[in-house]
């Protein structure tokens, strides 16, 4: 983990932060601001928007989401340096209207990002864009909201992910999608690469000009809503939401090239994404997380595949044994059926008040995981993946 800064200023700065103290917050945000050169596309009278994550409404001691005390120093931060207007939003599960975003916003603690001197996004129009650049998403749906602005900065949260295995910076531009329609877009994108490459024309895009990870407190284990927080103590800050994850893998001691989104950046030659070549400045040595409860995204697992038919085989096999996959957990489960009305691969059946899933049609898009309300829907790995992916 590079901290030797050879050129003027690092590709992401991770910063100390042990508590969501409002002058400790504000402190760390501005010396990596500071860093990694983070407020120099600021121009006077510009309106910024931040993407924070909020995927559920809840209470912030729950490390779902973007902390509100990170979003009112960041606020107050634009504000004194010229900004004109923060508009403060996000598209969170399930209905994308007014009294959905003003429940989460509520449940989120967010009242304090108004007192800072935000607004809140409550603009639930949306727009079919086009983006012939792309690799994957040509054309796809977003939230109205971002498009207003002069420029969008990434507000995200670390958190451990079913699908992805980690999600930060770059997964959070997936919140552009309306909430209804987030699963379609898993069953067009099946494959984990192919709904990652998704993922980075989206963050092409929109192409944020700061990042900002929240990781004071992250979530570990049955993320990206329903796992165990966990105290990291960092203020991680970046011109580009690849370099942002690449600092935000190595704190949780996860190799950058096993997450998805990140690879296929690599493989795509984007500014920003090859580890080897990302210097973060500050505290990052001292702060890793050794015994983070990680989960290896399914696309993270590589075999060569040599040697024929047999050889193909060998992988399959290999690939099978070592996948992960969603798995209710019967004394949790309400049998409120959400993860089956929100299955995008219609692979889910509630029988006898619990849900029965049909692996044939399972895309392990994790929907069912991340959107159970009691948690109950695990993120399930074999033995042998527990044996020898640590």
């Amino acid at each position: 983990m590079s901290e030797n800064i050879s050129k003027r200023y690092a590709d992401a700065a991770c910063i100390r932060c042990e508590e969501y103290d409002d002058a400790e917050v504000e402190k760390a945000l501005r010396e990596a601001l500071a860093l990694c050169n983070g407020l120099e596309w600021l121009k006077p009278g510009m309106k910024v928007a931040l993407k924070a994550n909020l995927v559920v409404g809840k209470d912030p001691a729950a490390a779902a989401t973007t902390h509100p005390v990170v979003l009112a120093a960041l606020t107050k931060i634009l504000l004194e340096n010229g900004a004109a207007k923060v508009t403060v939003g996000d598209s969170p599960s399930g209905l994308y209207t007014k009294p959905a975003l003003e429940h989460v916003y509520k449940a989120s603690g967010l009242e304090k990002v108004r007192e800072a001197g935000a607004e809140l996004n409550l603009n639930v129009d949306t727009k079919e864009v086009s983006f012939p650049e792309a690799r994957k998403a040509r054309t796809f749906t977003i939230t109205s909201w971002l498009l207003e602005a002069d420029a969008v900065v990434d507000v995200c949260k670390l958190k451990s992910h079913g699908m992805m295995g980690m999600t930060a910076a770059v997964k959070n531009l997936f919140g552009m999608i309306p909430g209804t329609m987030k699963p379609e877009y898993h069953f067009l994108y099946k494959d984990e690469n192919d709904f990652a490459d998704m993922i980075v024309d989206l963050n092409e895009f929109i192409h944020p000009v700061l990042a900002i990870a929240d990781a004071v407190v992250g979530m570990e284990g049955n993320g990206p809503t329903m796992g165990t927080p966990r105290k990291i103590g960092a203020i991680i800050a970046s011109r580009t939401t690849y370099a942002a994850d690449i600092a935000c893998a190595r704190m949780i001691d996860v190799d950058p090239d096993t997450i998805p989104t990140i690879s296929v950046a690599k493989a795509r030659n984007i500014k920003g994404a090859d580890a080897n070549d990302v210097v973060i400045a500050g505290n990052a040595k001292d702060l890793v997380i050794k015994d983070f409860n990680k989960i290896v995204a399914h696309s993270g697992i590589h075999f060569e595949g040599k040697g024929g038919a047999f050889g193909r085989l060998k992988e399959k096999i290999f690939g099978m044994a070592l996948e992960t996959k969603p798995l209710p957990e019967k004394k949790t489960c309400i049998s409120c059926g959400k993860c089956a009305n929100i299955c995008p691969a219609k692979a889910i059946t509630m029988k006898n008040g619990l849900p029965d899933i049909d692996r044939s049609k399972c895309i392990h898009c994790f929907c069912c995981q991340e959107f159970c309300p009691a948690g109950a829907m695990k993120v399930h790995r074999t033995w042998i993946a527990r044996l020898f992916l640590k």
